[in-house]
């Protein structure tokens, strides 16, 4: 190069932008939306960063994420929702159920959206269909909303006797009416009575739990919800100060103390979670991308939950338990 166009070109690089030579390329954010707490949602964000790791996206070191809790108020996600979609993010994760995908869908038509479902995505308008969800939202269907009659036959058979049994719900809950429904068809199937029970805030929480104590419903099955999922502690504490045995959703409850519980492996849906995040991030197109379900279910069985209440779990239950704790 002549001395003439050397110092030419130098004066071109002069007036490029500062840290226009050789500036890195900006790691991609993922934004995760959840209706729980950080404190209580350590192993399950373990769980999503598992699956992230699945598909080389490591958090920190060529992947950023930015959580977003709503501490149990279901009204707080749409803000959060907006707040992550004029980030904006790659990829937004919508953990805990319809509250944190509906808030998702609303919030944004174009960024991809991985959620975990409770219930039917299609139902819900989420998505076109399960092989084929066809615009910006896929996932992970937990079927969870789907089990309670299978959580209440359980019930029933720890407690052949009881004629009536109680259900906790959340109105507040988008799928709470079909809950409702299922656990209606399934107890009148075997001449059953429901004392639906409505719980929402915490101070409704205990004032369901002093119906049943006036009432003396003999068992209770506690309906999915993330908002329950935050109050774990507080609803199996309250169903040993009332001896009311207690079905719970998740395994989190009877780790807790809860007397049984019977859902999904719920680490693993995490994991999925991250799975497809990192599968997005390389190119995929959430509309390709099928809603995987569930095929594993859990039955966890708390002995000394039962010894406290005075129950003994009858031999057919104890032989299909997943998971028993001394």
């Amino acid at each position: 190069m002549k001395r003439r166009e050397f110092i030419t070109a130098l004066g071109a690089a002069a007036g490029w932008p500062l840290g226009a030579l050789a500036q890195p390329r900006a790691m991609p954010t993922i934004g995760f939306l959840s209706p729980r707490s950080p404190d209580e949602s350590a192993e399950l964000v373990a769980a999503f960063r598992r699956g992230l790791a699945e598909n080389g996206a490591v958090e920190g070191q060529n992947l950023a994420v930015e959580y977003r809790w709503a501490l149990g108020e279901y009204d707080r996600l749409p803000a959060l929702a907006a707040e992550l979609a004029h980030r904006p993010v790659a990829v937004i994760v919508a953990v805990g159920g319809e509250p944190s995908a509906l808030s998702a869908k609303a919030a944004t038509a174009t960024i991809p959206i991985v959620a975990i479902f409770t219930a039917d995505p299609v139902e819900r308008g989420l998505v076109a269909s399960l092989n084929r969800p066809g615009g910006n939202v896929t996932g992970i269907s937990a079927l969870n909303g789907t089990l309670e009659a299978k959580r209440l036959g359980l019930v029933h058979d720890l407690l052949p006797k009881a004629t009536t049994l109680g259900l906790l719900l959340n109105p507040a809950f988008p799928a709470a009416a079909g809950q409702l429904g299922n656990m209606q068809e399934a107890a009148s199937a075997i001449g059953l009575q429901l004392h639906v029970l409505n719980a929402g805030t915490d101070r409704e929480i205990d004032a369901a739990f002093d119906v049943v104590a006036q009432h003396r419903i003999p068992g209770l099955i506690v309906a999915v919800d993330s908002f329950f999922v935050t109050r774990r502690d507080k609803l199996v504490a309250l169903a040993a100060n009332h001896s009311v045995p207690a079905m719970y959703s998740l395994r989190e409850f009877a780790t807790a103390g809860g007397l049984m519980s019977y859902g999904v492996d719920l680490l693993d849906m995490y994991r999925q979670a991250g799975v497809y995040a990192g599968q997005i991030l390389k190119g995929s197109m959430p509309a390709d991308l099928p809603v995987m379900q569930p095929t594993r279910f859990e039955l966890i069985m708390n002995l000394k939950a039962a010894k406290s209440l005075g129950l003994i779990f009858p031999s057919g239950l104890l032989s299909i338990a997943d998971e028993v704790i001394e």
